[in-house]
Formats: structure tokens, C-alpha cells, sequence
């Protein structure tokens, strides 16, 4: 059973952080995350953690401005990936969002990197706004 629950282990949460900013090819992604790792709670203040549990899964909703905020860290342990966790994630994710009031949803990818995630972006409606340097802008009108 799959589960996906509000972040109360911060160290959890830290741990799988860090293991998906050793991808490589994903580095760039995580520019201030040492700042990030510092204070989880107030990076991610008016926002949300949410862990999936058939062993943890983080996906992090940070607020940007009152109508915007932006998905961070979508990580899919490699021994659960391929069963549909990342869809149920971001559906979560989005209504979340919703709950929360925002009215749009963005965030960016490195599709060469993370090809199959930026598929399953794309078919769930999510359009590129921009790509630049390896990078693709997304977003989502809720």
C-alpha cells in the first residue's frame, strides 16, 4: 500500500533530499541546498512536504508569491519506481496546491536527465514555458 503523508521526520525528509541531489547529471538542481537542508521549515514555510510511504518518497511544495508556488524535489526511490508512485505524488501535490490557494503550480526539470519524469509532466498537462541551458521552465494553471 502506498501512502503519502504530511513531512514530520525532518531527517527523512533530509536523507532522501540529498540522495536525489547525487544524480548525476542533477547537481545544478540544487544550488542553495545546503540552505534548504538548514531550515526545512521555513524554506518550505506557507507550503508542504508530503512523504509517500511504501518506503519515503519526498515531493515539496514552496511557496512563491500568494497565486504561485513551485514543486521541488519530486525523488522516486529507484526500488519503487515504475509503479505509478510519481502520478499519485503529483496528483497529491496538485491538490494540495489547490487546498493551499495557490492558482498556479511551477517548477523546472532537466529532461535529459530526467526524461521519463519530464514525460510524465508533459501528460499531465504541465507546458513548457522555457528551456534554456538543459533546463526546462513548467507550469500548471490549477
Amino acid at each position: 500500500m502506498f501512502e503519502i503523508k504530511d513531512c514530520v521526520d525532518y531527517e527523512v525528509a533530509k536523507t532522501l533530499i540529498r540522495e536525489y541531489s547525487e544524480i548525476k547529471g542533477a547537481e545544478s538542481c540544487f544550488v542553495s541546498l545546503d540552505k534548504e537542508l538548514a531550515d526545512l521549515d521555513t524554506y518550505y514555510k506557507n507550503g508542504a512536504i508530503l512523504i509517500g510511504f511504501e518506503n519515503g518518497n519526498p515531493i515539496a511544495i514552496k511557496r512563491i508569491d500568494k497565486n504561485t508556488c513551485e514543486a521541488k524535489r519530486l525523488y522516486i526511490k529507484p526500488n519503487y519506481r515504475g509503479k505509478g508512485y510519481a502520478r499519485v505524488l503529483m496528483n497529491e501535490m496538485l491538490d494540495r496546491s489547490r487546498k493551499l490557494g495557490f492558482k498556479e503550480v511551477t517548477f523546472t526539470t532537466k529532461p535529459e536527465v530526467m526524461s521519463i519524469g519530464y514525460g510524465l509532466y508533459k501528460r499531465m498537462g504541465f507546458e513548457e514555458v522555457n528551456y534554456a541551458d538543459g533546463v526546462a521552465s513548467m507550469r500548471m494553471i490549477l
